[in-house]
């Protein structure tokens, strides 16, 4: 018997007023995007002003919104059932863009072109080591502070770098503070002739070693760029960390997101535990792809036993009606309408007529039309099929019961995160009659038949 766990209850937390960010973290492969768009379609449906922001480069999203790309706009999605008032808008994070928004935004338009400008600039927005994470949270909060909708719903990164924005504030503090830095800034914050005097000498030193080793020509632009920022960089800090705040809000909800597997639920426990190490608010668990059947009275152990039953039965009627035919003389004659003539046995073990030219049947020919005569039994072929269907609803039990070990292991760890289990769709989702199932699953309801 499965262990119980609170249930999660998707349609009062969407509903809810007070609900304006839901944050869907988890490991690759589980449903993430799949689950974040299905909530956003389920939110406007029912009435709220919804944007999904997907920072995930898979194109999943968009095709099942019926988009045909998606960028660092929010796009409107056509489609939804506007009866309730809501709408929904969806959007995929272009990092770089989003860089360029936060310098044009906090910056006058010289120093603007020349940070853009700045081949520096270019690599570090590009794909610099934890950038995707910092800009996540940066649209994050310019989606907020524009208040043009009433719920955000994040779809996160693959793996254990969904949780990395969290982390975003620490890092650029760290490197903000870092000796590297702050010796780049050093210049630029000592006004005067004088002070470049007192630092030039050790400038200079520390300036020769570094362009042997990185280049002259980086460090100038690593110099330039640095100088370019300087009046930014308190800006960046001050925002990630509202944006961290903002998370902690009794506002935001994260929804940790899972298939019924092993590797995927040591994953979701380790989200669980990290999200409540950083204090932040979590509504709890989807098991997605949970596999069941209607027939589970009838388990793996009978489904086999029965089948195995079927099958030695139409083996003995195969073999009962190859012996009731194998009656042919065992000296290689037979007789025939003109009498008994001799034989020969061909290779292809009848035996040859010699006065008519024919083959006739013999034993291994006889056996075979038995058993053609069986194949096409009617019976026989329902029991074969019925014997087929049994065996597949036994493997279909042994995976639901591996599945409900796996989701018990989990929950006798985390007894106090509430669950919901979304049972997998027969095909893949790519429209919004899709999402539309998808959320019923959210909600705990059936699917529309």
């Amino acid at each position: 018997m499965s262990l119980e766990s609170p249930v999660l209850e998707i349609d009062p937390l969407l509903d809810d007023p007070k609900t304006r960010i839901i944050v869907c973290c988890g490991s690759g492969g589980v449903g993430k995007t799949t689950t974040a768009a299905a909530l956003g379609l389920r939110a406007a449906e029912r009435g709220r002003t919804a944007v999904v922001l997907t920072i995930d480069p898979a194109r999943r999203l968009a095709q099942s919104m019926g988009l045909t790309e998606l960028d660092n706009t929010p796009r409107e999605v056509a489609g939804i059932d506007r009866s309730a008032g809501g709408s929904l808008h969806a959007m995929m994070l272009d990092m770089k863009r989003t860089f360029d928004e936060v310098v044009v935004q906090h910056s006058d338009p010289e120093r603007a072109r020349a940070i853009l400008g700045n081949p520096f600039y270019q690599s570090l927005s590009a794909g610099f080591a934890g950038t995707q994470e910092y800009m996540a949270m940066e649209k994050l909060g310019q989606l907020r502070a524009q208040d043009a909708w009433d719920l955000i719903i994040v779809d996160t990164p693959p793996s254990r770098s969904a949780l990395d924005f969290l982390d975003a504030p620490k890092r650029l503090g760290s490197f903000l503070d870092g000796r590297f830095i702050k010796l780049l800034m050093a210049p630029a914050k000592v006004g005067g002739r004088a002070g470049v005097k007192v630092l030039n000498i050790g400038m200079s030193m520390m300036t020769g070693t570094l362009s042997k080793v990185v280049g002259a020509g980086l460090l100038r632009d690593v110099q330039t760029f640095v100088a370019a920022m300087d009046t930014m960089f308190g800006g960046f800090r001050t925002r990630a960390d509202a944006t961290f705040r903002l998370l902690q809000a009794p506002g935001t909800a994260f929804l940790v997101v899972a298939a019924p597997e092993r590797d995927a639920l040591r994953e979701a426990a380790y989200f669980v535990e990290r999200l409540a190490a950083e204090d932040m608010p979590l509504a709890g668990l989807v098991l997605n792809r949970v596999h069941g059947s209607g027939a589970d009275r009838l388990t793996a152990e009978r489904a086999l036993a029965a089948a195995e039953a079927l099958e030695d039965a139409v083996a003995e009627a195969a073999e009962d009606s190859a012996q009731g035919d194998g009656h042919a003389p065992q000296d290689g004659a037979r007789a025939t309408g003109d009498g008994a003539q001799a034989a020969e046995k061909p290779a292809g073990g009848g035996i040859v007529d010699l006065s008519a030219g024919k083959a006739v049947a013999g034993p291994a020919d006889g056996a075979r039309h038995s058993q053609d005569r069986t194949e096409g039994d009617p019976q026989v072929r329902t029991e074969r099929l019925v014997a087929g269907l049994l065996r597949l609803h036994a493997e279909r039990m042994q995976v639901v019961a591996r599945e409900r070990r796996t989701r018990d292991r989990f929950v006798s760890v985390h007894p106090e995160v509430p669950m919901v289990d979304v049972t997998a769709l027969p095909g893949d989702v790519h429209d919004l009659e899709g999402l539309r199932a998808i959320g019923l699953r959210l909600a705990g309801r059936p699917a529309a038949a």
